[in-house]
């Protein structure tokens, strides 16, 4: 049966749930046995045997803090989480320490200041390189000061030299922390080293600044762009007004459009960024003008245009103008992409229409569309948030049927479902599985597993998680530090709970006042004065020396 003819009939089974075949297709890397504990969920009760793996043994719940679950200890185990911080410093999947532990346990180590780690770093052996300093940056992404470190570090060695592409990488974590002084210190000194500044660059910097609220100083670098060597074109205005209208201020990115419309040309890719801008402040009016606009100027509205105001009408859940819309489409030949049906889908699944839901692939069949990894993992969220977690592992499991790679966001909408549904071992084991198929997890991935964790006090399997990130070089933000915070002070792991605090701080990120407040209650609440009076103090310096990142 080809492909098309095969997604078909699952979209049908789904939609009706006449499930009648048994057939056993669970890969031998992934068993995904729904818990035996697990509730009843509104599935057809026909559905198919190859959703259940009944080889699976049942597991005693436990709440002590070493407990992993059994069939995933000797992965957990091989990790090698013997050491001395109560937050694991680093992850062995090989036997030795690579180059990238040994300088992330020293930056780790002396976070108080350059100076205090320019001997530990210089005598520790190892010769800096630009995938070493690469890999670095990566870690420690959401650790401005450990990056800026080591990345002068880096920069003064003999015989070093930083490529323009780490450069830019640490234009952009400075931008990211707001760090906007050390930033522009090192565009300057970029615009020193021939052929170092470009368009890239300068993206950054607008984008950075457009995040911070920053408005006019991002179009002051777009004005001045020519002393940097960076042309004042089309791609650079349409840039910066796509920065604009994301964060907030579609009203400047409009400013920008009237200002220089007459000496660069726009295109319908100009139009499209402000009519997205408008339709995601809610700005409905203004955006169907942006449309007129863009017939005056000689563009027809196309899928992108029509995209965006379904998706307004979407999050209003007027599903009635979404027909109208779809409708309008097709009397003018504008076919809707398989983005637009995704948006369709995912809106009238968080409205609990499911069955609408699940009917719009019929409507992309009819437009000779195929499902991509976005559709497949929105229908996953959707069916998962319904409770029909064996539809979802279904269709899970179908993708690869079909010739569809998951990415990142398939694999985190499984485990995020797991994880909401308190199916630890099916969580852990789609990490496993990610690893097995080199599918890179991001923080949105381990949030859910942390969460869990936090909950169950799996105290032993969260500081495998913390590892895993850090191996993986991903770096925890401060939206995840929150999450552990709050998550042990419930569950009564106090100590704990601190030390992620305070790592929050060595990091120079100001924890929210939620999360704050949080750990002195549970503190107070313990009688541990000592440790609330430590935390307070911190919280005061911090307070004094930044403002809050953005929630």
């Amino acid at each position: 049966m080809p492909p098309n003819q095969q997604t078909s009939k699952l979209f049908q089974l789904l939609v009706h749930r006449n499930f009648c075949q048994t057939v056993s297709l669970s890969p031998k890397s992934l068993k995904l046995p729904l818990s035996p504990s697990s509730p009843p969920s509104p599935e057809s009760p026909d559905l198919p045997a190859w959703l259940v793996d009944k080889e699976n043994p049942d597991f005693t719940e436990k709440n002590d803090d070493d407990f992993v679950i059994p069939s995933l200890a000797d992965w957990v185990q091989n990790h090698n989480l013997g050491n001395s911080n109560p937050v694991a410093n680093r992850l062995l999947f090989e036997p030795a320490i690579s180059d990238i532990d040994k300088l992330s346990q020293i930056l780790r180590k002396h976070q108080s200041s350059m100076d205090s780690l320019i001997e530990p770093l210089n005598g520790c052996g190892i010769d800096a390189t630009n995938d070493l300093i690469l890999q670095l940056l990566k870690r420690f992404n959401n650790d401005w000061a450990s990056a800026f470190r080591v990345f002068t570090w880096a920069k003064n060695q003999t015989g070093y030299v930083h490529t323009p592409e780490l450069y830019d990488i640490m234009v952009d974590i400075l931008g990211k922390r707001q760090e906007f002084s050390l930033m522009w210190d090192l565009v300057e000194e970029m615009a020193k080293l021939k052929g170092y500044i470009s368009s890239v660059t300068m993206t950054k910097v607008m984008r950075r600044l457009a995040a911070a609220g920053k408005y006019e100083d991002a179009i002051e670098v777009f004005r001045g762009l020519e002393k940097f060597g960076v042309s004042k074109d089309l791609v650079a205005l349409n840039t910066l007004m796509d920065a604009l209208a994301k964060e907030r201020s579609v009203e400047h990115a409009m400013n920008v459009f009237m200002e220089f419309k007459d000496c660069i040309s726009v295109n319908l890719h100009s139009f499209n960024i402000l009519m997205h801008g408008y339709c995601k402040a809610g700005k409905l009016d203004e955006a169907k003008n942006t449309m007129v606009e863009m017939e005056k100027h000689g563009f027809q509205p196309g899928v992108v245009a029509y995209t965006c105001l379904i998706e307004s009408y979407c999050k209003l859940k007027d599903f009635r103008n979404v027909d109208a819309t779809l409708e309008e489409m097709e009397v003018k030949g504008c076919k809707p992409s398989v983005i637009t049906y995704t948006i369709i889908m995912h809106n009238l699944g968080k409205a609990k229409q499911i069955n609408e839901a699940l009917e719009v692939y019929e409507k992309m069949k009819r437009n000779g569309l195929v499902p991509d990894a976005a559709f497949y993992s929105s229908l996953i969220f959707i069916l998962s948030k319904s409770g029909r977690i064996k539809d979802a592992w279904n269709v899970f499991i179908d993708m690869e049927k079909q010739g569809v790679d998951r990415d990142v966001l398939t694999y985190n909408s499984m485990v995020s479902s797991a994880c909401t549904h308190k199916q630890e071992e099916n969580a852990l084991k789609l990490l496993r599985l990610m690893e097995e198929k080199e599918c890179k997890p991001n923080v949105e991935t381990y949030g859910p597993l942390l969460k869990l964790c936090c909950k169950r006090k799996r105290i032993k399997v969260l500081k495998f998680l913390v590892d895993h990130m850090y191996k993986n070089n991903v770096s925890i933000d401060l939206g995840t530090y929150a999450l552990l915070v709050r998550g042990l002070c419930n569950s009564g792991k106090i100590e704990l709970a601190c030390s992620f605090f305070e790592e929050a701080i060595s990091k120079d990120m100001l924890p929210y006042d939620s999360t704050y407040k949080i750990l002195v209650e549970a503190l107070e609440k313990n009688n541990m004065a000592e440790s609330m009076v430590k935390i307070q103090k911190l919280m005061v310096q911090m307070m004094k020396q930044q403002k809050p990142m953005p929630c």
